[in-house]
């Protein structure tokens, strides 16, 4: 699991549940309230599904997870990678990088080197990418997208909680047992919607965020690289190039791990 995000778990349950344990003296069961879960966990997950269709929501899943447990490279690692290709073309030619296509990982590298070594003009190229890149963009937004609206959801379905159980206190009111176990449903039931929403939902968001924008760069700099390569320019030139896409102090270390 990527290290922040791993860290920020469990500084936040740690300290909620600390601060339970000192509020309740020990006693936690005292926040455990199966009913008020039910309502809004279920309830924003069930309004989530009415919202996005299946396969959507399948896929944000899959997108969650390779956003919590996927080791995501250093961008600017890509520069090297492509400088390399192009001193191979520039000294041997195009045709002689097709050898390493098939070796590559990277999907999105290995199609952009394809289609340079295919002859594909450079002018279509970009257009492809460009188009590429869009729907890239919108996939993951769609991702960021249900979070943002499960962290709308949980708080909101924990107000219905919160009604459903001051209506139980109003209608027990002669009972002072049911009084209680009414208003204890409300309070728990916004807390568990303010939780899940501001430590789950929303930073999730904000991390999908972060990751679409550190793939959209890594591909940028692919497309750029590939370009370059394509148009024989001098692999000092498209170090230069790939580097503008950083900001100095990023430039300047990469530069460092080089040498």
């Amino acid at each position: 699991m990527d290290i922040a995000t791993l860290l920020g778990f469990l500084i936040g349950f740690g300290m909620i549940f600390y601060a339970c344990m000192e509020s309740s003296e020990g006693n936690l069961i005292m926040y455990w309230d199966p009913i008020a879960m039910l309502i809004v966990f279920g309830g924003g997950v069930a309004a989530t599904l009415v919202s996005f269709p299946m396969a959507q929501v399948m896929a944000t899943v899959k997108i969650a997870n390779n956003a919590m447990f996927t080791k995501v490279k250093p961008s600017t690692e890509i520069i090297s990678t492509m400088v390399s290709f192009a001193e191979k073309a520039r000294r041997e030619g195009l045709l002689t990088l097709e050898e390493d296509v098939s070796k590559l990982n990277d999907a999105f590298l290995k199609k952009a080197l394809r289609l340079i070594v295919d002859g594909t003009d450079t002018q279509i190229v970009r257009e492809l990418f460009e188009i590429e890149l869009s729907f890239l963009e919108d996939r993951h937004k769609v991702g960021r997208d249900m979070f943002e609206q499960l962290g709308i959801y949980f708080p909101s379905f924990g107000m219905v909680g919160t009604l459903s159980g001051l209506i139980a206190m109003l209608a027990n009111l002669s009972d002072p047992s049911a009084v209680g176990v009414g208003m204890a449903m409300a309070l728990t039931a916004t807390f568990y919607g303010a939780t899940l929403a501001n430590l789950v939902a929303l930073p999730m968001a904000k991390k999908l965020q972060i990751r679409s924008s550190e793939e959209t760069l890594r591909c940028q700099i692919i497309v750029e690289g590939v370009i370059a390569i394509q148009n024989g320019e001098n692999p000092r030139i498209v170090q230069e190039k790939l580097a503008a896409f950083f900001p100095p102090k990023m430039r300047k270390k990469e530069k460092e791990d080089e040498e």
